[in-house]
């Protein structure tokens, strides 16, 4: 599931990309794990083994595709990405990625969108794919966007953040040309 000419890789993980997984996490505490509860300080090789584990089982039975960036030219772990959450009689599911603090704004989430979202339409014959973004989360919305997600809405308590309950945008891709709002509001007053 790799790009063209893009300088990103995306893979499986494997038990060796555990202390890699590990320290990415714990440098991004002040970013990434404001979002996501699960990037915390105390992240240890034991956790990323059992993200790994449940990441090969989900792939197995077909409930989640998830994958490791990584840096084409030195293999260094950039982050991660996947697609879960899928509803299988209407045929979409949910895309999500983080990149770790000192890779980020530098095209790897961008990436990682274009990758699975390709990947979603083209190999697993979706009809859209969604993008929640926890409602303050700026730099994860600015990706959505540039990568051509639609926002639909701002949903209300869409997420829970550290127990608390939270606002999200909820955004779309789906196959061939993207849509504007403008190019919706126009159809509906058809």
């Amino acid at each position: 599931m790799n790009l063209p000419n893009s300088p990103f890789l995306f893979r499986p993980f494997v038990a060796a990309d555990a202390p890699s997984f590990t320290a990415a996490v714990r440098e991004s505490t002040a970013t990434v794990g404001q979002w996501m509860p699960w990037a915390h300080a105390a992240y240890a090789d034991a956790d990323a083994l059992a993200w790994f584990a449940h990441c090969e089982q989900v792939r197995a039975d077909g409930s989640g595709h998830e994958f490791g960036i990584f840096d084409a030219a030195s293999g260094t772990l950039v982050g991660g990405c996947g697609l879960n959450q899928f509803n299988t009689i209407n045929g979409f599911c949910n895309l999500g990625y983080w990149v770790r603090e000192s890779w980020q704004r530098r095209g790897a989430a961008s990436a990682a969108v274009q990758a699975l979202s390709r990947f979603a339409f083209d190999e697993l014959q979706l009809g859209r794919v969604e993008i929640v973004v926890a409602e303050h989360n700026t730099p994860s919305l600015a990706v959505a966007e540039r990568a051509g997600a639609l926002r639909e809405c701002l949903a209300r308590n869409r997420l829970k953040l550290n127990g608390r309950f939270a606002n999200a945008f909820v955004l779309s891709l789906v196959p061939g040309a993207p849509d504007t709002i403008a190019s919706l509001v126009a159809r509906t007053q058809l």
